[in-house]
């Protein structure tokens, strides 16, 4: 399998542009989190890539994601990939095990939230996104309701690092990706 493969599953499944831009950076977080470990770089991002890809028709907890695993299993994706997205959704059932699983849950609620706070900067650019600005965001309850700050906080200890080492890790992962991400 491909990041061609896991592109075209994406754009197949999803038509929103803010869908898209989330996965673009989850996959950003992970492929940056992948070299950091040393894992695989390319099943990282796909992992990334295609978490997500059935949410846009299948939004239901009783679907999303068991709908998107079985069109991987039907197309041959391998396991251990489906099982880490499986796993990004406390209500599958599906414990994390992997440094993959935790990685992915880690930077999934996340990546949203820093997206989100970007969009309210003046100049609406991840690299001036600072950990105090997020730390303070996180507080305002009434900010990116959506986001679960129990999730993300959950991850941060999931992946054994300090909530402020996390964050400002993947800001500079999506600052990375800048370009793509349009902040």
């Amino acid at each position: 399998m491909t990041r061609d493969d896991a592109l075209e599953l994406l754009h197949t499944y999803t038509e929103s542009d803010s869908l898209r831009k989330h996965a673009y950076a989850v996959e950003a977080a992970m492929r940056a989190y992948a070299l950091h470990f040393r894992e695989d770089v390319e099943e990282w991002g796909m992992v990334g890539l295609l978490h997500d890809f059935d949410y846009e028709k299948h939004p239901g907890e009783d679907e999303h994601p068991f709908v998107g695993n079985r069109i991987l299993e039907e197309r041959g994706w391998p396991e251990h990939i489906r099982r880490a997205i499986m796993s990004h959704a406390e209500y599958t059932g599906v414990a994390r095990e992997s440094r993959l699983e935790h990685t992915l849950f880690a930077v999934d609620e996340l990546c949203g939230f820093l997206m989100a706070v970007a969009y309210v900067r003046p100049d609406r650019s991840m690299a001036s996104v600072q950990v105090k600005s997020v730390k303070k965001k996180m507080k305002d309850k009434g900010f990116a309701r959506a986001v679960s700050r129990e999730d993300i906080l959950k991850g941060a200890e999931g992946l054994g690092l300090p909530f402020e080492e996390h964050v400002s890790f993947v800001i500079a992962a999506l600052a990375a990706a800048s370009d793509q991400l349009g902040v």
